[in-house]
């Protein structure tokens, strides 16, 4: 994986331009939107320069990877090397002129992640991780925090598809309600991404999810691993992409975790 490696500061830089691309557009009060329509003219007028200067910059980087272009794709190529990216993690979050908003690039090979980059221009954090090569929050390592449930914070999010499945729906309703009498706090602060890349630099200290959304799990789930949290299904079991359900936790709350996920059915 050395190349990987090697790879890893120019896609840094890539990924850092664009948040600085965006940033300067970047309002503290919300777009002025009424409706669904509205929002999506302003996020789309935003959002696909942005998109298209970041495949320019990774595809002259890595032109042998493919691109995956549907940033809301239940399923990933199981072969050969793609680039999974999002210019603007956390729209609705970006649109409402919040800081909770990243941009995210994440190279796939063989259907595993391999590299992957979370920055966050506007809170100052950039996350990046190569596989086997540790974890990086602006240069320096990681770990996730030792801690007992009853003192951890848990963050949780849902597929942009959720609507669409009602067990996903049910399950979210029912692990919040098994949860929130168990851990210090429960929040949704923003994109799936940067909340798990939270768990691995201790600020978090778990995030599970319910429902199909492997472009947004992907690249947080090599920056846990790599930092040394467990990243399962909420069942314990080996988290893949095709899984419906997914837990980043530190290694002391795992466990606990996964005892009180299993309540729910």
């Amino acid at each position: 994986m050395d190349e990987i490696t090697a790879l890893l500061p120019a896609a840094t830089e890539a990924v850092v331009a664009v948040g600085a691309h965006l940033v300067e557009r970047h309002r503290p009060e919300p777009a002025a939107a009424a409706n669904l329509a509205g929002a999506m003219a302003v996020f789309n007028e935003l959002d696909t320069p942005a998109s298209d200067l970041l495949r320019e910059r990774l595809t002259g980087l890595r032109p042998q990877a493919g691109w995956l272009a549907d940033e809301l794709a239940t399923s990933i190529p199981v072969n050969g090397e793609w680039w999974s990216c999002d210019a603007t993690d956390g729209a609705i979050q970006y649109l409402c002129g919040l800081s909770q908003w990243a941009v995210t690039a994440t190279l796939i090979r063989d259907g595993e992640p391999v590299l992957a980059v979370v920055h966050s221009p506007v809170q100052g954090f950039t996350y990046t991780a190569a596989l086997g090569g540790g974890t990086r929050l602006n240069g320096r390592t990681v770990r996730p925090q030792v801690r007992e449930l009853s003192a951890a914070v848990a963050t949780t999010s849902q597929p942009p598809t959720v609507a669409e499945d009602p067990v996903a729906l049910r399950r979210a309703g029912e692990s919040l309600s098994a949860l929130l009498p168990r851990v210090l706090a429960v929040r949704n602060l923003g994109p799936t991404s940067l909340q798990i890349s939270q768990v691995a630099s201790g600020h978090l200290g778990l995030f599970w999810q319910y429902g199909a959304d492997p472009v947004n799990l992907l690249p947080g789930a090599l920056i846990a691993r790599e930092a040394g949290a467990r990243v399962t299904t909420t069942g314990g079991t080996p988290w893949t992409p095709a899984a419906d359900g997914f837990l980043a936790a530190a290694p002391s709350l795992h466990s606990d975790a996964v005892a009180v996920l299993g309540q729910v059915s």
